[in-house]
């Protein structure tokens, strides 16, 4: 059993009057989470929403039919909660009116549950998001070692559980998980008539990985128009596949002031949209998977650690550019990721100029543990 951050910290929090909610995409392990946290744990209900019988218990039910089939336990476990019409209410009421319970729910989609609960929980819960395992927990689970000689593997298969757990069959795990991604969330709740130009849309920008992306330029390359492909970008940022990096600017003229990048929570998944499992020393989009790896490890690192920053990337018009930027504290900490150890980038002088209180380093297969773990 790999141990997961999240594990200690939804422990603390047991037993203190508020829901725990965590959200992730499918197949981060969010159900194996719960189910470590429920051993040795007396009076327990494990509820799972994907049953009929659950969703009745709570859309059919009144606030005493709660009460009577809640009360005899102390731990209830909500597994994929966003099935339930108005579950933000109905677990306010619970919170609220049954006391001794500690409520726990999980939700795949940001969309689904968040816009559910955030209102009527407002003071009554802790959020967690729980990403694919980190490079952090795997370090931790068989040390430095072990973990460091499996990168180059990392950044063509990634980090979701099964695929860890099952090594030889990566492709046709990181196939499924994919496949389950488009069809059971994104499709059945949004209705998407041609899921195909969806598909496209996730391998262009698979293929952009590190790249300042246009959607001008994706709404002409898949002849769609500007809102439809901004409207499939937000969704796929809410089922937990992609997330952006807003292009850093304070106004400076010749700074890009509304570009962005987009990237993967999971490199496995991101070579599983273009079809391409090749090792990385037969690759010409090793850079790319390596800042994409190391960006989405240090999200990871940052969310599990409660380390507040702004990112971001920089680049101006004359194609002055810096991978990713963090800003904390009134200081610009910018960073520069390469693979090849042997290339040492020099800080743009113009940026070194403009922002004079800054930091930077070169992230590369040498110095990356401290950054992501």
């Amino acid at each position: 059993m790999i141990t997961r951050f999240l594990e200690s910290e939804i422990e603390k929090q047991l037993y203190k009057g508020k829901a725990i909610i965590v959200l992730g995409a499918r197949q981060t392990g969010k159900t194996t989470l719960f189910q470590k946290i429920a051993e040795n744990k007396k009076n327990t209900l494990w509820l799972n929403a994907d049953d009929a019988d659950t969703v009745a218990l709570f859309e059919n039910s009144s606030s005493s039919r709660l009460k009577a089939v809640l009360s005899p336990y102390k731990l209830i476990f909500i597994d994929e909660a966003q099935r339930i019409s108005d579950i933000g209410i109905k677990l306010k009421l619970i919170t609220d009116q049954i006391k001794e319970i500690q409520l726990l729910a999980t939700g795949s989609s940001a969309f689904e549950l968040a816009n559910k609960i955030n209102e009527p929980l407002t003071g009554r819960k802790w959020e967690y998001n729980l990403f694919p395992l980190s490079f952090a927990e795997m370090k931790n689970h068989h040390g430095y070692i072990e973990e460091n000689r499996l990168i180059p593997h990392r950044l063509i298969f990634g980090y979701y559980p099964e695929v860890v757990n099952n090594p030889g069959n990566e492709k046709n795990i990181l196939k499924q998980i994919s496949d389950s991604y488009l069809y059971k969330d994104i499709l059945m709740w949004e209705r998407i008539k041609k899921p195909e130009k969806l598909v496209k849309l996730m391998q262009a920008l698979a293929f952009q990985i590190g790249s300042e992306v246009s959607y001008n330029n994706l709404s002409n390359l898949l002849e769609m128009d500007n809102q439809t492909v901004e409207k499939y970008i937000q969704l796929l940022e809410k089922v937990y596949i992609i997330f952006k990096l807003p292009a850093f600017s304070r106004n400076h003229r010749k700074e890009l002031k509304r570009g962005r990048k987009i990237y993967f929570y999971d490199n496995g998944i991101r070579n599983a949209l273009i079809a391409n499992f090749s090792l990385p020393e037969l690759r010409n989009d090793v850079g790319a998977l390596w800042e994409n790896f190391i960006i989405s490890e240090r999200l990871k690192f940052c969310h599990y650690n409660n380390i507040w920053k702004n990112s971001y990337f920089w680049r101006t018009q004359d194609q002055q550019e810096i991978d990713y930027i963090e800003e904390k504290d009134g200081i610009l900490h910018a960073y520069e990721f390469k693979w090849n150890t042997r290339k040492n980038p020099r800080l743009s002088k113009s940026f070194s100029r403009t922002y004079p209180d800054h930091t930077f380093k070169t992230i590369n297969p040498d110095n990356y543990i401290d950054f992501i773990s």
